[in-house]
């Protein structure tokens, strides 16, 4: 893939829930290797939804999604992409689910096929990347919220996606720990659409920032 090549792009999608008003009404939006988006709007203005539909959790009205340079219409075009563009839930008890930390983060790179060996060193480095090195054999459920959301993000890093889909990733998060994704993110070498209502952190972490209004994007912000 080129690196004109955009690595998903969205033409015309709408999506609306069953009997109800569109969420979200013709959405055109390409994502470039080495882009930070930000993407901002009012509460219930369908930025969740639009992450979700780039991973197929939820299935467009209308329009067309490609990623990785294939049109992705049926669950099973969607196996590749939960491998290769990983999905940070706004919740972290949404993305934790298994007894310990270690369970947790080696749980994607051992359903890639890695062995025990490489999944104990992805699971080791990407702790070490958001400052949560040390606490593998923690009980997850007994992490505090901030914890949580720290070693979140390290389950997505720890299978190396092409593309990041961040959810609100600095929310909840103390002094040090906001400054040390603050960081990391700027230094990370994955395109990345990362949603939050903190323009501030917007502005130092990304390439170019969208707002969602009534259901379209409106257009750049400064």
């Amino acid at each position: 893939m080129s690196d004109n090549q955009p690595l998903l792009r969205l033409s015309g999608v709408s999506f609306r829930h069953a009997h109800a008003a569109p969420i979200l009404n013709d959405i055109n939006l390409a994502l470039h290797p080495g882009e930070r988006v930000g993407l901002m709007g009012a509460i219930g203005s369908g930025k969740t939804t639009l992450l979700h539909l780039i991973v197929g959790l939820l299935t467009p009205h209308s329009g067309q999604i490609d990623i990785l340079d294939k049109p992705r219409r049926e669950e099973r075009d969607f196996w590749e992409v939960r491998e290769r563009v990983g999905l940070l839930f706004q919740d972290p008890d949404d993305q934790l689910f298994c007894a310990t930390v270690q369970e947790d983060v080696a749980f994607g790179p051992l359903n890639q096929g890695k062995c025990r060996e490489e999944a104990h060193q992805a699971v080791h480095k990407a702790l070490a990347l958001v400052g949560m090195d040390g606490l593998e054999d923690r009980i997850t459920h007994h992490l505090s919220g901030g914890e949580k959301r720290l070693v979140s993000l390290a389950t997505l890093l720890a299978m190396e996606p092409d593309v990041l889909l961040l959810d609100e990733p600095e929310n909840g998060l103390d002094p040090p720990s906001y400054e040390r994704i603050r960081s990391l993110l700027l230094s990370l070498p994955q395109a990345m659409i990362i949603v939050s209502h903190n323009a501030a952190f917007l502005q130092t972490v990304t390439t170019r920032r969208l707002r969602l209004v009534e259901g379209k994007v409106a257009g750049a912000e400064p």
